[in-house]
Protein backbone atom coordinates (compact mmCIF):
# COMPACT_ATOMS: atom_id res chain seq x y z
CA UNK A 1 0.00 0.00 0.00
CA UNK A 2 1.12 3.55 -0.80
CA UNK A 3 -0.22 6.32 1.41
CA UNK A 4 -0.46 9.86 0.10
CA UNK A 5 -0.94 12.82 2.43
CA UNK A 6 -2.49 15.74 0.59
CA UNK A 7 -5.44 15.67 -1.79
CA UNK A 8 -4.49 18.72 -3.78
CA UNK A 9 -3.89 18.53 -7.53
CA UNK A 10 -0.45 16.90 -7.41
CA UNK A 11 -1.18 14.40 -4.64
CA UNK A 12 -4.39 13.35 -6.34
CA UNK A 13 -2.70 13.07 -9.73
CA UNK A 14 -0.03 10.77 -8.30
CA UNK A 15 -2.77 8.72 -6.64
CA UNK A 16 -4.57 8.33 -9.98
CA UNK A 17 -1.41 7.33 -11.87
CA UNK A 18 -0.24 4.85 -9.23
CA UNK A 19 -3.67 3.27 -8.89
CA UNK A 20 -3.94 2.81 -12.63
CA UNK A 21 -0.43 1.34 -12.49
CA UNK A 22 -1.71 -1.46 -10.29
CA UNK A 23 -0.79 -0.12 -6.85
CA UNK A 24 -3.03 0.01 -3.81
CA UNK A 25 -3.23 3.71 -2.96
CA UNK A 26 -4.88 5.48 -0.04
CA UNK A 27 -5.28 9.25 -0.32
CA UNK A 28 -5.62 11.38 2.81
CA UNK A 29 -7.42 14.74 2.82
CA UNK A 30 -7.56 17.18 5.71
CA UNK A 31 -11.26 17.94 5.23
CA UNK A 32 -13.63 15.00 5.94
CA UNK A 33 -16.25 16.65 3.72
CA UNK A 34 -13.84 16.48 0.78
CA UNK A 35 -13.31 12.77 1.45
CA UNK A 36 -17.06 12.15 1.40
CA UNK A 37 -17.42 14.16 -1.81
CA UNK A 38 -14.61 12.28 -3.59
CA UNK A 39 -16.04 8.92 -2.55
CA UNK A 40 -19.43 9.88 -3.91
CA UNK A 41 -18.51 11.70 -7.13
CA UNK A 42 -15.13 10.09 -7.98
CA UNK A 43 -13.99 13.63 -8.76
CA UNK A 44 -11.69 16.22 -7.17
CA UNK A 45 -12.28 19.90 -7.92
CA UNK A 46 -8.50 20.39 -7.98
CA UNK A 47 -8.33 18.17 -11.12
CA UNK A 48 -11.27 19.12 -13.34
CA UNK A 49 -12.38 16.48 -15.83
CA UNK A 50 -10.41 13.62 -14.25
CA UNK A 51 -12.28 10.55 -13.03
CA UNK A 52 -10.76 9.01 -9.91
CA UNK A 53 -10.31 5.25 -10.44
CA UNK A 54 -12.39 2.80 -8.44
CA UNK A 55 -9.40 1.20 -6.72
CA UNK A 56 -8.35 4.49 -5.14
CA UNK A 57 -9.65 5.02 -1.60
CA UNK A 58 -10.06 8.27 0.34
CA UNK A 59 -9.43 8.86 4.03
CA UNK A 60 -9.46 11.58 6.68
CA UNK A 61 -7.88 9.43 9.41
CA UNK A 62 -4.08 9.49 9.26
CA UNK A 63 -3.90 5.96 10.67
CA UNK A 64 -5.50 4.65 7.48
CA UNK A 65 -2.61 5.80 5.26
CA UNK A 66 0.33 5.15 7.60
CA UNK A 67 2.48 2.04 7.73
CA UNK A 68 2.50 1.09 4.05
CA UNK A 69 5.34 0.54 1.61
CA UNK A 70 5.83 4.31 1.29
CA UNK A 71 4.24 7.54 2.47
CA UNK A 72 4.13 10.41 -0.03
CA UNK A 73 3.94 13.89 1.50
CA UNK A 74 2.14 15.93 -1.16
CA UNK A 75 1.64 19.12 0.83
CA UNK A 76 2.94 22.66 0.19
CA UNK A 77 6.55 23.19 1.23
CA UNK A 78 5.67 25.77 3.88
CA UNK A 79 3.19 23.29 5.45
CA UNK A 80 5.52 20.28 5.50
CA UNK A 81 7.07 21.00 8.91
CA UNK A 82 3.68 21.49 10.53
CA UNK A 83 2.39 18.22 9.05
CA UNK A 84 5.40 16.31 10.37
CA UNK A 85 4.97 17.90 13.80
CA UNK A 86 1.23 17.25 13.97
CA UNK A 87 1.20 13.57 13.05
CA UNK A 88 3.15 11.16 15.26
CA UNK A 89 1.99 8.30 13.02
CA UNK A 90 4.48 9.55 10.42
CA UNK A 91 7.47 7.52 11.59
CA UNK A 92 10.63 5.90 10.30
CA UNK A 93 9.07 2.51 9.54
CA UNK A 94 8.42 3.46 5.92
CA UNK A 95 10.13 5.63 3.30
CA UNK A 96 8.95 9.24 3.52
CA UNK A 97 8.81 10.87 0.10
CA UNK A 98 8.44 14.64 -0.21
CA UNK A 99 6.37 15.67 -3.23
CA UNK A 100 6.85 19.41 -2.81
CA UNK A 101 9.42 21.94 -4.00
CA UNK A 102 10.89 24.81 -2.10
CA UNK A 103 12.92 25.99 0.88
CA UNK A 104 11.36 26.23 4.33
CA UNK A 105 11.26 29.86 5.45
CA UNK A 106 11.68 29.06 9.14
CA UNK A 107 14.70 26.75 8.85
CA UNK A 108 16.08 27.41 5.33
CA UNK A 109 15.97 23.63 4.77
CA UNK A 110 14.77 21.71 1.73
CA UNK A 111 12.07 19.01 1.98
CA UNK A 112 14.35 16.04 2.67
CA UNK A 113 16.46 17.96 5.19
CA UNK A 114 13.26 19.02 6.94
CA UNK A 115 12.00 15.42 7.10
CA UNK A 116 15.30 14.21 8.55
CA UNK A 117 15.33 16.98 11.15
CA UNK A 118 11.88 15.87 12.34
CA UNK A 119 12.35 12.13 11.78
CA UNK A 120 16.03 11.24 12.27
CA UNK A 121 16.92 7.86 10.82
CA UNK A 122 14.11 7.81 8.29
CA UNK A 123 14.67 6.83 4.68
CA UNK A 124 13.76 10.20 3.21
CA UNK A 125 13.36 11.04 -0.46
CA UNK A 126 12.07 13.68 -2.82
CA UNK A 127 10.07 13.09 -6.00
CA UNK A 128 10.60 16.03 -8.30
CA UNK A 129 10.99 17.05 -11.93
CA UNK A 130 9.07 18.51 -14.89
CA UNK A 131 5.45 17.60 -14.29
CA UNK A 132 2.01 19.14 -14.26
CA UNK A 133 -0.64 17.39 -12.21
CA UNK A 134 -3.13 17.41 -15.07
CA UNK A 135 -0.67 15.59 -17.37
CA UNK A 136 0.09 12.91 -14.79
CA UNK A 137 -3.60 12.36 -14.03
CA UNK A 138 -4.45 12.04 -17.73
CA UNK A 139 -1.81 9.35 -18.17
CA UNK A 140 0.45 11.45 -20.38
CA UNK A 141 4.10 10.30 -20.39
CA UNK A 142 6.04 11.95 -17.56
CA UNK A 143 9.58 11.47 -16.24
CA UNK A 144 10.59 12.40 -12.70
CA UNK A 145 13.65 12.25 -10.47
CA UNK A 146 13.62 10.32 -7.20
CA UNK A 147 16.44 11.43 -4.89
CA UNK A 148 16.91 9.25 -1.82
CA UNK A 149 19.05 9.11 1.29
CA UNK A 150 19.29 5.30 1.09
CA UNK A 151 19.10 2.59 -1.54
CA UNK A 152 16.13 3.78 -3.56
CA UNK A 153 15.90 0.94 -6.08
CA UNK A 154 12.84 -0.62 -4.46
CA UNK A 155 11.14 2.74 -4.12
CA UNK A 156 11.93 3.53 -7.74
CA UNK A 157 10.17 0.32 -8.83
CA UNK A 158 7.23 0.99 -6.53
CA UNK A 159 6.57 4.47 -7.94
CA UNK A 160 7.15 3.66 -11.62
CA UNK A 161 4.16 2.97 -13.88
CA UNK A 162 3.68 2.58 -17.65
CA UNK A 163 3.16 6.37 -17.90
CA UNK A 164 5.38 7.53 -15.03
CA UNK A 165 9.11 6.95 -15.58
CA UNK A 166 11.25 7.43 -12.47
CA UNK A 167 15.01 8.12 -12.59
CA UNK A 168 17.02 7.67 -9.39
CA UNK A 169 19.83 9.73 -7.84
CA UNK A 170 21.57 10.00 -4.50
CA UNK A 171 22.19 13.75 -4.96
CA UNK A 172 19.38 14.82 -2.66
CA UNK A 173 20.67 18.37 -2.28
CA UNK A 174 20.84 18.88 -6.05
CA UNK A 175 17.31 17.55 -6.59
CA UNK A 176 15.94 19.68 -3.75
CA UNK A 177 17.58 22.86 -5.03
CA UNK A 178 16.67 22.28 -8.67
CA UNK A 179 12.99 21.90 -7.84
CA UNK A 180 12.99 24.87 -5.49
CA UNK A 181 14.99 27.38 -7.51
CA UNK A 182 13.25 26.79 -10.83
CA UNK A 183 10.05 28.16 -9.27
CA UNK A 184 11.80 31.44 -8.55
CA UNK A 185 13.11 31.71 -12.09
CA UNK A 186 9.64 30.81 -13.43
CA UNK A 187 8.21 33.83 -11.63
CA UNK A 188 10.88 35.99 -13.25
CA UNK A 189 10.15 34.48 -16.68
CA UNK A 190 6.43 35.12 -16.24
CA UNK A 191 7.16 38.69 -15.23
CA UNK A 192 9.19 39.22 -18.41
CA UNK A 193 6.33 37.95 -20.58
CA UNK A 194 3.66 39.79 -18.59
CA UNK A 195 5.58 43.04 -18.98
CA UNK A 196 5.77 42.52 -22.75
CA UNK A 197 9.57 42.25 -22.87
CA UNK A 198 9.52 39.37 -25.36
CA UNK A 199 10.79 35.84 -25.81
CA UNK A 200 14.41 36.90 -26.29
CA UNK A 201 14.39 38.50 -22.86
CA UNK A 202 12.81 35.38 -21.41
CA UNK A 203 15.53 33.19 -22.92
CA UNK A 204 18.22 35.44 -21.46
CA UNK A 205 16.49 35.43 -18.09
CA UNK A 206 16.22 31.63 -18.05
CA UNK A 207 19.88 31.26 -18.95
CA UNK A 208 21.14 33.65 -16.30
CA UNK A 209 18.68 32.22 -13.80
CA UNK A 210 20.01 28.73 -14.45
CA UNK A 211 23.52 30.04 -13.80
CA UNK A 212 22.30 31.23 -10.40
CA UNK A 213 20.77 27.84 -9.67
CA UNK A 214 24.03 26.05 -10.43
CA UNK A 215 26.11 28.57 -8.50
CA UNK A 216 24.16 28.07 -5.28
CA UNK A 217 23.81 24.32 -5.72
CA UNK A 218 27.54 23.74 -6.21
CA UNK A 219 28.34 25.87 -3.17
CA UNK A 220 26.02 23.70 -1.10
CA UNK A 221 27.60 20.46 -2.30
CA UNK A 222 25.28 19.43 -5.11
CA UNK A 223 26.49 18.00 -8.41
CA UNK A 224 26.29 20.00 -11.64
CA UNK A 225 24.89 17.04 -13.59
CA UNK A 226 21.88 16.90 -11.26
CA UNK A 227 21.03 20.50 -12.08
CA UNK A 228 21.38 19.67 -15.78
CA UNK A 229 18.84 16.86 -15.42
CA UNK A 230 15.10 16.51 -14.94
CA UNK A 231 15.00 18.04 -11.48
CA UNK A 232 16.84 21.17 -12.59
CA UNK A 233 17.02 22.16 -16.24
CA UNK A 234 14.07 19.99 -17.27
CA UNK A 235 11.76 21.50 -14.68
CA UNK A 236 13.08 24.98 -15.40
CA UNK A 237 12.14 24.71 -19.09
CA UNK A 238 8.64 23.46 -18.29
CA UNK A 239 7.73 26.07 -15.70
CA UNK A 240 9.25 29.02 -17.57
CA UNK A 241 7.38 28.31 -20.79
CA UNK A 242 3.87 27.20 -19.82
CA UNK A 243 0.91 29.05 -18.36
CA UNK A 244 -0.01 25.80 -16.57
CA UNK A 245 2.70 26.79 -14.07
CA UNK A 246 1.27 28.74 -11.14
CA UNK A 247 4.64 30.42 -10.62
CA UNK A 248 4.75 31.54 -14.25
CA UNK A 249 1.16 32.85 -14.06
CA UNK A 250 1.96 34.71 -10.87
CA UNK A 251 4.93 36.32 -12.61
CA UNK A 252 2.74 37.31 -15.54
CA UNK A 253 0.39 39.06 -13.12
CA UNK A 254 3.35 40.90 -11.58
CA UNK A 255 4.51 41.97 -15.02
CA UNK A 256 1.06 43.23 -15.97
CA UNK A 257 0.44 44.92 -12.64
CA UNK A 258 -2.55 42.65 -12.01
CA UNK A 259 -3.69 41.04 -8.78
CA UNK A 260 -3.31 37.28 -8.30
CA UNK A 261 -5.65 34.87 -6.53
CA UNK A 262 -4.37 34.71 -2.92
CA UNK A 263 -5.84 31.22 -2.51
CA UNK A 264 -3.46 29.77 -5.13
CA UNK A 265 -0.22 28.42 -3.65
CA UNK A 266 2.82 29.97 -5.34
CA UNK A 267 5.82 28.17 -3.87
CA UNK A 268 8.36 30.41 -5.59
CA UNK A 269 7.41 33.48 -3.54
CA UNK A 270 8.44 32.02 -0.18
CA UNK A 271 11.36 30.21 -1.81
CA UNK A 272 12.73 33.46 -3.23
CA UNK A 273 12.66 35.02 0.23
CA UNK A 274 14.34 32.01 1.85
CA UNK A 275 16.97 31.62 -0.87
CA UNK A 276 17.78 35.32 -0.79
CA UNK A 277 18.55 34.98 2.94
CA UNK A 278 20.57 31.84 2.30
CA UNK A 279 22.56 33.40 -0.54
CA UNK A 280 23.31 36.56 1.42
CA UNK A 281 24.60 34.46 4.32
CA UNK A 282 26.91 32.62 1.93
CA UNK A 283 27.92 35.78 -0.02
CA UNK A 284 26.60 34.25 -3.27
CA UNK A 285 25.48 36.65 -6.00
CA UNK A 286 21.89 35.81 -7.06
CA UNK A 287 20.48 38.96 -8.70
CA UNK A 288 17.43 37.35 -10.34
CA UNK A 289 16.34 35.70 -7.10
CA UNK A 290 16.86 38.95 -5.23
CA UNK A 291 14.74 40.88 -7.73
CA UNK A 292 11.94 38.30 -7.60
CA UNK A 293 11.79 38.61 -3.82
CA UNK A 294 11.89 42.41 -4.00
CA UNK A 295 9.11 42.50 -6.60
CA UNK A 296 6.90 39.99 -4.82
CA UNK A 297 7.23 41.81 -1.50
CA UNK A 298 6.65 45.24 -3.05
CA UNK A 299 10.14 46.53 -2.21
CA UNK A 300 10.81 47.65 -5.78
CA UNK A 301 8.83 48.69 -8.86
CA UNK A 302 9.03 46.61 -12.02
CA UNK A 303 10.78 49.26 -14.14
CA UNK A 304 13.38 49.82 -11.44
CA UNK A 305 14.01 46.05 -11.18
CA UNK A 306 14.52 45.77 -14.94
CA UNK A 307 16.82 48.77 -14.95
CA UNK A 308 18.95 47.44 -12.12
CA UNK A 309 19.42 44.07 -13.84
CA UNK A 310 20.29 45.68 -17.17
CA UNK A 311 22.79 48.08 -15.55
CA UNK A 312 24.77 45.36 -13.78
CA UNK A 313 28.51 45.45 -14.59
CA UNK A 314 29.47 43.75 -17.86
CA UNK A 315 31.44 40.54 -17.42
CA UNK A 316 32.61 37.38 -19.12
CA UNK A 317 29.90 34.71 -19.36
Amino acid sequence: MIGIIGAGAFGTALAVALTKGGREVRLWARDPAQVVAMRKSRRNAALPGVELPEGLTFHSDMADVAGGAALLLAVPMQSLGAVLDAWPLIDTSQPLVACCKGVDLATLRGPVALILARRPGAMAAILTGPSFAADIAKGLPTALTLATTGDGAGLQDLLSTPTLRIYRTDDVRGAELGGALKNVIAIAAGTVIGAGLGDSARAALMTRGYAEMVRLALTLGARAETLAGLSGFGDLVLTCTSAQSRNFRYGQALGRGDSFDPLVTVEGVATARAVRKLAEGLSIDMPVTGMVDALASGQIALNDAIGQLMRRPLKQE
